[in-house]
C-alpha cells in the first residue's frame, strides 16, 4: 500500500486491497476482503465489511457502515451518516449471511445524508439521492429521487445540476445535453 494515508486511530485489516492516493481518516475500520480504488476519501467512523468494493475517488463521508454485497463503483459520492443494508429479513436469532443481497451504485451516483438503501438494488449512474430518503428499488441513471419511499422528482446533469427538459431534450448549464425516452435519460453527443 503505497501512497495511502491510515490515521493511526483506524484498523485495516490484512488482506485487503488500498488504492495509491486513497485517505483513511480517524476510528475507521477496513476489514479483510475488501477492496479500495486509487484516491479514495474515507472519512471518520468508516467500516468497510468484507468482500466490499469501491471504484476510485470514491468519498465515503463520516459514520457511514458500507456492509458486504455493497459495490460502489468510481465517482460514487456516500453522504454522512447514510445507511446500507444487506439483509432483506434480519433477525438476530437466525443466520442470514448466505441470504446478503447485492447493492450496486454505478458511476458517479450521490446520496445524500442520512439516506437508506435497502439492500438488492441499483442506483443509476449520476443519479442523485436526497437527503433522508429511503431508497427500496432501482433508482435509474440521472435520475433525482427524495422521501420515503424514494420517488423520481427530476433528472440531474453528470456534474449534479437538475435538468429541465422541453420536448424530451435538455441541456445543462455546464453545456452537456441530454435525452429523454420512456423515462430513460442519456446524455447525447450533438
Amino acid at each position: 500500500m503505497q501512497d495511502v494515508f491510515i490515521h493511526e486511530s483506524s484498523y485495516v485489516d490484512e488482506p485487503c486491497e488500498i488504492g495509491s492516493g486513497t485517505k483513511i481518516w480517524h476510528f475507521s475500520h477496513i476489514m479483510s476482503g475488501s477492496t479500495i480504488g486509487e484516491h479514495c476519501n474515507i472519512g471518520q467512523n468508516v467500516v468497510i465489511s468484507p468482500g466490499v468494493r469501491l471504484g476510485k475517488n470514491v468519498k465515503i463521508q463520516n459514520n457511514v457502515s458500507v456492509y458486504t454485497g455493497v459495490e460502489c463503483e468510481d465517482n460514487v459520492f456516500l453522504g454522512p451518516s447514510c445507511v446500507f443494508t444487506n439483509v432483506i429479513n434480519p433477525r438476530s436469532h437466525i443466520c442470514r449471511k448466505n441470504e446478503f443481497r447485492k447493492t450496486l451504485l454505478k458511476e458517479g451516483c450521490s446520496i445524500g445524508a442520512n439516506s437508506t438503501i435497502v439492500c438488492g438494488h441499483t442506483i443509476g449512474k449520476y443519479a442523485l439521492v436526497g437527503a433522508g430518503s429511503v431508497v427500496t428499488k432501482d433508482i435509474p441513471d440521472y435520475a433525482l429521487v427524495m422521501g420515503n419511499p424514494a420517488r423520481v422528482r427530476g433528472y440531474v446533469c453528470y456534474c449534479g445540476n437538475k435538468l429541465d427538459f422541453i420536448n424530451d431534450k435538455a441541456q445543462c448549464i455546464c453545456g452537456k445535453k441530454y435525452i429523454k425516452n420512456n423515462d430513460k435519460v442519456e446524455e447525447i453527443n450533438l
